[in-house]
C-alpha cells in the first residue's frame, strides 16, 4: 500500500507546528519549518525512510530549541546539557547532534565554562574545591588543572585570609580558647577547598597565633 499524504494542517494551540496525515489517518507531527525543506504536501508520495528522516529532523529541531532555553538561563557543560537533553527523553544521536551543533557556535564550550566558574567562585573557594566541583559537572580533571594553575597568584591567599577573618569573628562570639578557635577556623578553610598550608598561613594572619603540630 502506498502512503500518501492527505492531510498537512497547522497545530491550533502551536502554530509552528505541523500535524501530517497519511492514508487519511493521522501520522505525525512536526516543526512546520521541514513542511518547505521535504516539500510536505497533499498528494505527496513518501515512503517510511522518508518518514524516519523527518521525525529525526523534528526530534533535532526539538531538542536544539530545548538546549538554547536551557543554556539561556546559566551557562552549562557538556555533561550537565546532555545529561538534561538525555532526562527529556532524547535519544542518543539526537543528543549527539545537537551537542556537535552548540559546540560549532560556541555555545557549548567547557574551557570557557571553567573561565567563568573560577572568575565567579575563586572568592569563595580554594582550588581544591574548585577542583572538585569541576569534576562532579563532567569535565577532564587535565584540562581543570591546566586552569587552576593559571590563577593569579596571591588570590587563593587573599580568599582564605577574609573568609576567615569573618569566620573569626563569628567563633568569637561563642568561644574563647585559642586552640579550638584555631582548629575550627583551620577545619573551615579545608572544608572551602583551601590547603592545608594556606589555611594554616590565613589563621596566623588573622589571630596571630601559632599552634605546635
Amino acid at each position: 500500500m502506498e502512503n500518501i499524504i492527505t492531510k498537512v494542517e497547522v497545530q491550533k494551540n502551536n502554530k509552528k507546528r505541523v500535524n501530517v496525515y497519511i492514508n487519511e489517518d493521522y501520522a505525525f507531527s512536526c516543526d512546520a519549518e521541514l513542511v518547505y525543506k521535504y516539500d510536505l504536501k497533499k498528494s505527496k508520495l513518501v515512503d517510511l525512510e522518508q518518514i524516519k528522516d523527518i521525525i529525526t529532523a523534528d526530534n533535532l529541531m526539538k531538542a536544539k530549541n530545548d538546549a538554547l532555553k536551557y543554556l539561556e538561563r546559566s551557562y552549562k557543560t557538556e555533561k550537565e546539557l546532555r545529561d538534561k537533553l538525555y532526562k527529556k527523553g532524547y535519544d542518543e544521536t539526537t543528543v549527539q547532534g545537537t551537542v556537535a551543533f552548540l559546540k560549532e557556535y560556541n555555545f557549548l564550550n567547557d574551557e570557557k565554562y571553567i573561565e567563568i566558574y573560577i572568575k565567579d567562585k575563586q572568592k569563595r573557594s580554594g582550588k581544591n574545591k574548585l577542583k572538585y566541583d569541576l569534576i562532579k559537572k563532567g569535565i577532564d580533571e587535565e584540562i581543570i588543572q591546566e586552569f587552576t594553575s593559571k590563577m593569579e597568584a596571591g588570590v587563593e591567599d587573599d580568599t582564605a585570609e577574609s573568609l576567615a577573618a569573618k569566620k573569626y569573628q563569628i567563633i568569637i562570639k561563642r568561644e574563647t580558647d585559642k586552640k579550638k578557635i584555631y582548629e575550627k577556623l583551620l577545619r573551615f578553610l579545608v572544608n572551602k577547598g583551601f590547603s592545608w598550608e594556606i589555611a594554616k598561613k590565613a589563621i596566623g594572619k588573622v589571630m596571630e597565633f601559632q599552634i605546635e603540630e
